[in-house]
């Protein structure tokens, strides 16, 4: 049985921002990786007031499409208290979310962040104080920089209290949902690098 590590994408629908999150990250990882499920990382995204069942928004579809990650089954959930308990590392769009998370309990505390939070985190630690995704796997690999992100919170504050929000683009146009997709997409490219040790093919 191999050991898994399960990356869990919170917004408010689970129609806009963290489905495409979910893609994004399942795209980068399946781009350094192959396959990322066969390594052992799974990624998930559900919404604090989610529309159970809902296709995603159209415009997010397209910002998708946009980076040529595929929007196909996507399928929205209401957050429950089983997906918190089976995350390995929750990122939310925002520090509203996040204080929600928390607060359903579970010992979320310490693998609950924002997504800006968890890349400004990431970027301050050296990759060569992890495991070497090669020699010990990506999922030993990705529970130390959970721990590691953790340990530095109380030291690395944000340098505005919006630093670490991602806003929603729900109802907007697509020219917004464009540059929301933009500032998830830069906000993920050191975390994926850091989760598999492996940077992005430019």
């Amino acid at each position: 049985m191999t050991s898994t590590f399960r990356i869990l994408h919170v917004s408010t629908g689970n129609v806009c921002r963290s489905p495409i999150t979910e893609r994004l990250t399942r795209h980068a990882l399946s781009d350094r990786l192959g396959d990322p499920l066969t390594r052992g990382l799974i990624v998930e995204s559900a919404g604090t007031w989610g529309h159970e069942g809902a296709p995603m928004e159209a415009n997010a579809e397209i910002v998708l499409a946009d980076f040529g990650a595929d929007a196909t089954g996507f399928v929205g959930r209401e957050l429950l208290d089983e997906h918190v308990i089976r995350a390995d590392l929750v990122l939310t769009a925002t520090r509203d979310h996040r204080a929600q998370v928390i607060s359903m309990g579970h010992s979320a505390g310490l693998r609950t962040f924002t997504l800006k939070e968890f890349t400004r985190l990431v970027r301050a630690i050296d990759p060569a104080t992890l495991p070497d995704a090669r020699d010990e796997g990506v999922v030993e690999r990705a529970r130390a920089l959970v721990r590691a992100a953790a340990a530095l919170r109380g030291w690395l504050l944000a340098p505005s209290p919006d630093a670490d929000e991602v806003y929603d683009p729900y109802g907007a146009p697509i020219t917004f949902f464009r540059s929301i997709g933009d500032e998830i997409n830069q906000a993920l490219d050191p975390v994926v690098t850091a989760l598999t040790g492996v940077s992005a093919r430019h």
